[in-house]
């Protein structure tokens, strides 16, 4: 029965991120961009609850999140007020609710990529330090398909219009040490979720990045 329940939980779950993603994706190219843009912030907490939901829960996996959260808003507060770690760069409207400058949904982005990105990566590996470096190299091939995107879905813009070295070695700084502990905590997620979550959200933005720089948005 408990089996079964993960069966069903799961691919509830995966049908529901199947069908934002792509819905949101066919919305943005042919439909009212701006709607589907504008519901960004609830296609992301939709992601990181569906993350947790798969998810078994303890005291580790709590700290964890709040890890990554933590770390990430930091990373990004001192990147958007002062200028290093990412380069000089603002966030625009369309991510919701900011602190110092920063949506809080970009906490929740931090974890959902370190969560699915960990994922895929364990299952690669059994080294650890293996699992880290495919856990950052997979962290840093969403960043290129997402930056080139995000300035267009009014999601962040650089002074300098595109994205550095600074913004990719900042990321790797950064994402070092939280795929460092979540490999320590090594949490136990069911089934492929982050898995799927992942490939879509890379797609996502590849399949816009094609669109905008071939066609025009």
């Amino acid at each position: 029965m408990i089996q079964k329940e993960h069966f069903n939980k799961l691919n509830i779950s995966i049908a529901i991120i199947w069908l934002f993603h792509i819905s949101g994706l066919i919305g943005i190219i042919y439909s009212n961009s701006s709607w589907f843009i504008n519901a960004t912030p609830l296609n992301l907490a939709l992601s990181f609850l569906l993350v947790l939901i798969n998810t078994e829960i303890s005291n580790k996996t709590v700290f964890l999140v709040f890890i990554c959260f933590t770390v990430g808003m930091i990373a990004e507060i001192i990147g958007v007020n002062k200028g290093f770690i990412f380069g000089e760069y603002s966030y625009g409207s369309a991510l919701g609710i900011k602190v110092f400058g920063v949506p809080v949904l970009i906490g929740i982005n931090w974890c959902i990529l370190v969560f699915t990105t960990g994922f895929i990566s364990d299952k690669f590996f059994q080294n650890f330090w293996k699992k880290i470096l495919l856990g950052i190299f997979l962290m840093l091939s969403f960043d290129l398909v997402m930056e080139p995107v995000a300035p267009v879905l009014d999601f962040w813009t650089f002074k300098s219009g595109l994205a550095s070295f600074q913004n990719y070695f900042g990321w790797s700084l950064v994402s070092f040490p939280l795929q460092f502990f979540y490999h320590k905590v090594n949490p136990k997620i069911n089934g492929l979720f982050p898995f799927h979550l992942f490939i879509l959200q890379f797609l996502f933005f590849t399949i816009l990045l094609i669109k905008i720089y071939s066609f025009g948005i």
